[in-house]
């Protein structure tokens, strides 16, 4: 397996310094920050990243993410020539070395959650999602801002585009979705790299927007749509794991044996009785993950690709990008390193 470790890029308070440190850290998981949705990576922007990299002997091999547009999502005017600047996009990114891009099709807002320093016992914080705080709250009625929203759009244009996917539906999402995936994982077949899906996070609908990437049934779906290697999933742990019946273990299990799985996204999550979550420590004792069963299903069916640590928990006063400091990442990957070696995996 790969050890890998996201970085925001320049900009990111945690530096590439830092992380080199961490043990048994290999890859990097970055994405070109400054460029409009929809348009074409530049080469140089790539090139950066990746020489960034290589000069603090790590390797950056994982993209996250070459943004989906709305106009793909919602197959609008646009779509067509989206779809052609992504796969342009992948094009240059293999060219200087990446072998996995991540991406997700959630409509408008990538996660959502009601709070992102929620004071833990210990004194840590964490990013959390309470169904008490959503209660009330219509987005085609009130203004809200909640953590995690893009804030380049403005709230007009937050519920067109709630009415738009309304009218959309499941079903036509259903179909925006498979004419992506048929022009673009030909371009990831020719150019060797993996297409790897994120799922939705939270895995069930908000405020009415269809969510399609949640559950056994619609990751086989999604996967028959182009029956191919290169198109994959990022399997969040943390995000499937915060609906109940979604049995991770035996996910990871069954996508890894058909080698479906691109790239692991590895935590732990603390499910309340109301179906309300926090992100906890990676520790499967503090959450409702059984994180070592999860680390022995991918040893047990040979995966070989990329693993990091997800969202993690503030501590020891650190500050920065909620759920990506530090320390507790770094711990978490330390964490899965234990596991990996006492079930007899291997980390590259």
């Amino acid at each position: 397996m790969k050890s890998s470790f996201r970085w925001y890029g320049d900009a990111d308070p945690v530096t590439l310094d830092e992380i080199r440190q961490i043990p048994g850290m290999r890859s990097v998981v970055s994405a070109v920050y400054d460029v409009k949705s929809g348009e074409v990576w530049p080469e140089e922007s790539i090139k950066h990243l990746a020489d960034e990299c290589r000069a603090h002997g790590l390797i950056f091999d994982v993209v996250e993410s070459i943004p989906v547009t709305e106009e793909i999502k919602l197959g609008r005017p646009e779509q067509d020539r989206h779809i052609a600047n992504y796969c342009e996009s992948i094009r240059r990114c293999a060219k200087y070395g990446v072998k996995c891009v991540t991406y997700n099709f959630m409509p408008v807002f990538d996660w959502t959650r009601t709070q992102l320093d929620k004071p833990g016992a210990d004194g840590s914080t964490s990013l959390v999602m309470y169904w008490d705080q959503m209660k009330g709250l219509d987005p085609l009625k009130d203004d809200i801002h909640l953590p995690g929203w893009d804030a380049s759009y403005s709230q007009d244009e937050v519920r067109d585009l709630i009415r738009a996917y309304g009218e959309l539906g499941e079903e036509g999402l259903w179909q925006n979705i498979a004419c992506f995936l048929k022009r673009v994982i030909p371009v990831a077949e020719e150019c060797g790299v993996v297409m790897a899906v994120h799922p939705d996070d939270p895995p069930y609908p908000i405020f009415g927007l269809p969510r399609v990437v949640t559950c056994e049934e619609n990751l086989d779906r999604y996967l028959s749509i182009v029956d191919s290697p290169a198109n994959a999933l990022c399997l969040c742990t943390g995000s499937l794991g915060c609906f109940p019946k979604n049995n991770i273990p035996k996910l990871v299990r069954k996508y890894s044996a058909m080698h479906r799985i691109g790239f692991m996204h590895l935590r732990n999550v603390k499910i309340l009785p109301d179906t309300s979550f926090e992100e906890s420590g990676h520790l499967t004792r503090n959450g409702s993950l059984d994180m070592n069963a999860i680390v022995k299903a991918l040893v047990e069916t040979g995966f070989d690709g990329w693993f990091r640590p997800d969202h993690g928990r503030m501590i020891w006063g650190e500050t920065g990008k909620p759920g990506y400091g530090l320390f507790d990442r770094a711990l978490g990957s330390a964490y899965l390193n234990g596991l990996i070696e006492a079930n007899g995996g291997t980390i590259e």
